[in-house]
């Protein structure tokens, strides 16, 4: 058994210093410790598909992320490991802890088949992974190996805890939640434009030390078609991952306006998102959200947005200000004001895609390497 806070001043002079996850009893005193240390930033997410997202975005900014959840939510996580880090080549460092070990102490039955099959997942995401540290002495060599298989591969590594591998921590007073503030509710506009109109007005009001991140499908092809430049990502799989990648970055680079390029469908997927993003408040982003009332780049299925109250969801949770707008030019003159503060604009369009839409023209982890390079972190990791 360790103490927290020696894995965890380990960590911090390897780099390691943003902290991300789902709560797990195993991970009490590691959570608790990194809610309460002044020199570390802990960001709870709903979800842990969405905590991968949020430490991808941290990396891609320059900060070494550690994403910590129960392995009985691997599975959520999955889609973000396979379709997002591995994809563009995120390295972040995984603590996963191993409920219902075959052999270990008795758990849950819900945890029996997960318990079984962690490992053999992880070996399936192509996730090279230890036993995490058991004594003082294992903590370097084993945060040295991680960060060897990180650097080479550019991939996830992943630290598998037993029960009872970290000693007790007491949490400090963590920051107090604020209610969400008072935010007049908005009226919904009736569609004017198309996505690629709006995509055109975001990128005319964003400036060249702006970051743009794309939800996948239509939306990042779009974007890349109306012109490619550096400052833009563009997501492909981890659908509903791109607003939580967003927040990562933001909380990672403070001197950059990020703006998310959202979607109905994708916001759906992962409605969760938008409470941790209030929650946090990064006043350097912008969330927009195209909304088109389908599921357009997997055949134009209809989505539920028609009866959803996107505004009111977002303001609910906490976002300082809330807009629907959509005129191409109303969108922009909303981009245009640069004050800091967290804001929601909704941007309802009409279907249709962009004539002859190519695909980016550079494979994924080229787009992330290129991103990288344009906040003058090309290669680096930390």
């Amino acid at each position: 058994m360790i103490e927290a806070e020696a894995f965890i001043a380990a960590a911090r002079a390897r780099g390691f210093g943003f902290y991300t996850g789902v709560p797990c009893s195993y991970l009490t005193p590691f959570i608790n410790y990194t809610i309460s240390s002044p020199h570390l930033r802990y960001v709870g997410a709903a979800n842990e598909g969405d905590a991968v997202a949020i430490g991808a975005g941290a990396e891609l900014g320059g900060q070494r992320a550690v994403v910590m959840f129960q392995n009985s939510g691997l599975g959520n996580a999955v889609n973000p490991l396979t379709s997002l880090t591995h994809t563009f080549r995120l390295p972040v460092l995984l603590i996963v802890t191993w409920r219902g070990e075959p052999g270990g102490h008795a758990d849950e039955p819900q945890h029996e088949l997960m318990g079984a099959i962690t490992p053999r997942l992880l070996d399936l995401m192509d996730i090279p992974w230890a036993l995490f540290p058991a004594s003082d002495a294992d903590i370097g060599p084993a945060l040295d190996r991680a960060l060897a298989h990180m650097e080479a591969g550019r991939r996830p590594f992943a630290l598998v805890m037993r029960k009872g591998s970290v000693a007790d921590a007491t949490l400090a007073a963590g920051r107090e939640r604020e209610p969400p503030p008072e935010v007049a509710r908005v009226a919904r506009r009736q569609p004017v434009a198309r996505r690629h109109e709006i995509l055109a007005a975001i990128r005319a009001a964003a400036g060249d030390r702006d970051l743009l991140v794309a939800t996948t499908g239509f939306t990042g092809r779009e974007l890349f078609a109306l012109g490619d430049t550096a400052n833009q990502l563009y997501m492909v799989g981890s659908m509903g991952c791109a607003v939580s990648l967003a927040l990562g970055l933001a909380i990672a680079r403070p001197d950059r306006r990020v703006i998310a390029i959202d979607g109905d469908g994708a916001a759906l997927m992962r409605l969760g998102a938008l409470t941790t993003v209030a929650a946090e408040r990064p006043p350097n982003l912008v969330h927009v959200l195209i909304d088109n009332g389908r599921h357009e780049s997997t055949g134009g299925q209809a989505t539920v947005s028609p009866g959803v109250d996107f505004c009111a969801i977002a303001g609910g949770t906490g976002y300082r200000s809330v807009a629907c707008e959509a005129e191409p030019a109303a969108v922009s003159a909303a981009l245009a004001d640069r004050s800091p503060g967290l804001r929601f604009i909704h941007v309802p369009v009409l279907p249709g895609v962009l004539e002859g839409l190519p695909r980016p023209s550079m494979p994924p982890e080229a787009v992330a390497e290129r991103f990288r390079a344009a906040l003058g972190r090309a290669g680096a990791t930390r």
